[in-house]
């Protein structure tokens, strides 16, 4: 496998049938395991042999996903979660505790803001975020001694500003710091995050691995290599009393990050993602490489017509050669900038809102990234509940349409445009 191209991982990892076995990955829909001894069971709780005993650890089949997209993502392991929401908090909790802090880009998607601000403030784990086209020395301004990691979107939702990942990484890796990005826009095929210098990946799956809208979920996929034993994070180099003094970091050298998040906070938490949900993004990451094809190439299309629109205000999408993120979407997106992409429409949020509200073919839905097209209104929808300063933080205009390309034909989605353009 060491050989194979992305496509061929994305259609062939995870799983491989026994003689006579079932071609596709069983749903294993069952929450316990049946086994001919205590022993057997007492050695699975103590962490001395792998298998399965509670789902709520793990699964045959969401054990196969994980592979997949740690395969994909040229990862050593990874866990997959109930949410990629549960994905974001439960890749920082495994590193940070109360007093802890973490640096994060200010252009995240409004419910990781929210996530991060709010409620994980609650918990004693404070955030400073800073631009996303931050300097070195202003990230470096914003690392304090008691930070415990970098957190960042590969490409900004909604602002689709492209993430200089080599610079982040430098920055993370001077201070003794695991840079982790969520990858979901993008997805493996087009940016490898682990290549340019990323530590921990994470993932909505719900969006494009998933591809139609049909399983909430999400993933933690880390890369291997990072040095957790440099003093900054002694839960991985400590005993831990709860699995009888284990040390993750010698007990787990391959792996340490994804199976403590996996025995302590997925245990306790009770997130893990479920069989079924599990099934269909396996599917989905099976056809992952040629939709990602189409939707870049659909959405690249779209942008270049929406640009030229006489009632589109502006367009932002880090394909078009007009753009401010062109050089590094070429640099870290050479395969396509995603499917996803935003517009302001002339006459502003009224003219905009009348525009969607005359769409047939693409649909208002809230959400994002999957075959079939849609759009929302970030301000009165997804960010709502940002502040007007964390909105501009964040990229998000009042008039910001954000736009999901699907897998429509090209010119029907045009004639849907042009004729909603129409009536704004």
């Amino acid at each position: 496998m060491e050989n194979w191209k992305l496509e061929t991982i994305a259609v062939q990892a995870g799983y491989t049938p026994e003689n006579g076995g079932a071609r596709i990955v069983p749903i294993t829909q069952s929450t316990t395991y049946k086994y001919d001894d205590v022993q057997s069971v007492a050695d699975l709780f103590d962490l001395k042999a792998a298998g399965f005993f509670y789902t709520r650890l793990a699964n045959p089949t969401v054990d196969a996903f994980e592979k997949k997209i740690a395969a994909m993502e040229g990862g050593v392991a990874a866990v997959a979660t109930s949410s990629g929401q549960t994905a974001n908090a439960l890749a920082l909790m495994n590193i940070a505790r109360t007093g802890d802090h973490v640096v994060a880009v200010s252009s995240l998607y409004g419910g990781t803001v929210s996530l991060f601000t709010n409620t994980l403030k609650k918990t004693g784990i404070l955030f400073t975020m800073i631009s996303p086209e931050a300097s070195e020395e202003e990230i470096q301004a914003a690392i304090q001694p008691n930070t415990k990691a970098i957190f960042a979107e590969t490409l900004a939702n909604p602002a689709l500003i492209v993430l200089d990942i080599e610079k982040f990484a430098k920055a993370a890796h001077a201070n003794g710091l695991p840079l982790v990005v969520d990858n979901t826009f993008p997805t493996p095929f087009l940016c490898n995050p682990f290549k340019w210098g990323a530590d921990i990946v994470t993932h909505s799956t719900t969006k494009y691995i998933d591809g139609h809208a049909t399983s909430v979920g999400g993933i933690v996929v880390e890369k291997g290599g990072f040095d957790w034993t440099n003093g900054k994070f002694p839960e991985f180099t400590e005993p831990d009393e709860s699995y009888h003094g284990l040390i993750y970091t010698k007990d787990f050298a391959a792996a340490p990050y994804s199976t403590k998040l996996r025995v302590q906070w997925i245990r306790d938490m009770g997130t893990p993602m479920m069989p079924f949900n599990g099934f269909l993004s396996m599917l989905g990451c099976e056809t992952l490489h040629v939709r990602m094809e189409r939707h870049c190439e659909n959405a690249l299309a779209m942008a270049e017509f929406l640009e030229k629109h006489p009632k589109v205000a502006w367009v932002n999408y880090p394909g078009l050669k007009s753009s401010n993120q062109y050089e590094l979407a070429q640099k870290y997106l050479p395969k396509g900038a995603s499917g996803v992409m935003c517009f302001g429409v002339k006459g502003g949020k009224e003219a905009g809102e009348r525009a969607m509200n005359s769409l047939k073919l693409a649909a208002i839905c809230v959400h994002v990234a999957d075959l079939r097209t849609c759009v929302l209104h970030p301000a009165s929808m997804t960010h709502r509940q940002l502040s007007e300063k964390e909105l501009i933080a964040a990229g998000v205009s009042p008039d910001l349409v954000r736009l999901s390309v699907g897998l429509e034909h090209i010119d029907d989605l045009k004639a849907d445009f042009d004729q909603a353009l129409a009536n704004a």
